[in-house]
């Protein structure tokens, strides 16, 4: 009973193993076909030459901080109508470029001669802001310690998108001895370059821009006719009606 076994063990094994062997034969050769070798003898992968040029020569967009100062008198109570009108135009290039996807901050000093006037004046700013249009949510208001006890400044700061244009010019063959037809290291570069260098907000290549608030005027006067039971088309005038002869 106990050789049967064995030899029945024994057959089973003899299939397996041409089995096995055939499997690992079939990996290495699947793990094998995503190499090549080129002609200096360097692996290289498969299809690394041919990825898209924005893969190739990415523009590295990064967030940096655009800070404002205001200067405020120790015996002033609020800002002055130019420093107003300087506040509202940094506050629209804060949303030009960089299109609502981060807060607004405002530092007040801490400890300094004019610190009673500068709280006069982040009243002022975050009013400012509110009034033409930036959410409570958008606007945060921070203390910094001022040195000595001086006058300092109010800050206004936001952080705004920069985009890093790659750098050009790697040649490393020669174009002319090239047979394969791939796109070369070099290839695309220039247009990704000059899309960093002439884009109006760099925030535009991380994703679309964040939307406003609706208009509900329509929207009210829609809804009420549509209680009242009244037509939702819009008035059209004679020579917008359609005629038709007969």
């Amino acid at each position: 009973m106990t050789h049967g076994l064995a030899s029945l063990f024994g057959r089973q094994t003899a299939r397996i193993a041409p089995l096995s062997w055939m499997a690992l034969a079939v990996m290495g050769l699947s793990l094998t076909g995503c190499r090549a070798i080129d002609e200096a003898g360097a692996p290289q992968v498969a299809g690394w030459a041919m990825v898209d040029n924005s893969q190739r020569h990415p523009i590295i967009v990064s967030q940096q901080p655009q800070t404002m100062e205001i200067r405020v008198a120790a015996a002033s109570r609020g800002l002055s109508p130019r420093q107003r009108a300087e506040v509202m135009e940094f506050a629209d290039r804060s949303r030009a470029s960089d299109a609502g996807n981060s807060r607004i901050v405002i530092q007040a000093p801490g400890g300094s001669a004019n610190e009673t006037a500068s709280m006069h004046a982040v009243g002022e700013v975050r009013q400012i802001l509110s009034d033409i249009g930036f959410a409570a949510s958008s606007i945060a208001v921070e203390a910094y310690h001022a040195p000595d006890g001086r006058s300092a400044p109010v800050r206004i700061s936001y952080l705004r998108y920069v985009a890093e244009a790659p750098v050009c010019g790697y040649w490393p063959t020669n174009l002319a001895e090239q047979r394969d037809n791939a796109n070369y290291p070099n290839f695309g570069c220039a247009n990704q370059h000059n899309l960093a260098v002439m884009v109006a907000n760099p925030g535009d290549l991380l994703g679309p821009r964040t939307e406003s608030d609706r208009a509900g005027e329509r929207r009210d006067v829609t809804w009420n006719k549509y209680v009242k039971g009244e037509s939702t088309a819009s008035q059209k005038s004679e020579d917008e009606r359609v005629k038709i002869a007969k």
